[in-house]
């Protein structure tokens, strides 16, 4: 790519969204959606009715929109908006560790019967929904902040070309 094509793909970052980043924001959320729904509709006996499901969903929600607000952010380049998303990614993975490790070691009685709260297929696909939405999220923040130095540094070079 020569000088001049990569000023022109920089010039054009001021009035183009950045689309990439929010995007995998969405998936981010559509993928803690399927590990939401994954979790809460299997009913294995008395042991999700705790007060940790109701933080979880109260969380959920929190996620739901602060990382749609955060997609609005970075699609027009805000870096701390980056920052959050870094943070909530992070988070998601934490997540791995509280409801779905948990429920997977754990067991309840089920009509006298032992059964385990979360089988292997569950615990590993709510496992890789959490991972695939966190790693969507530090990859939306990483681009984001890639973009908004790039842009950043062009805006210098225009300003001393006016100046």
């Amino acid at each position: 790519m020569t000088t001049e094509e990569r000023s022109i793909q920089r010039d054009r970052m001021r009035f183009i969204r950045n689309s990439l980043s929010a995007t995998l924001c969405y998936f981010g959320i559509l993928f803690d959606v399927f590990y939401f729904v994954n979790l809460y509709q299997s009913d294995v006996g008395t042991y999700y009715y705790q007060i940790f499901i109701g933080a979880s969903i109260i969380y959920n929600l929190l996620f739901l929109l602060i990382v749609f607000l955060a997609s609005e952010g970075v699609k027009n380049y805000m870096k701390n908006y980056s920052y959050l998303l870094i943070a909530i990614g992070v988070m998601q993975v934490v997540r791995i560790f509280y409801i779905p490790s948990r429920a997977h070691a754990a067991t309840t009685m089920v009509n006298g019967v032992e059964t385990p709260v979360m089988g292997n297929g569950q615990f590993y696909t709510q496992v890789v929904f959490l991972v695939l939405s966190a790693a969507c999220l530090l990859v939306s923040a990483a681009v984001n902040l890639y973009k908004c130095r790039e842009l950043a540094e062009h805006q210098k070079t225009l300003d001393a070309q006016k100046a």
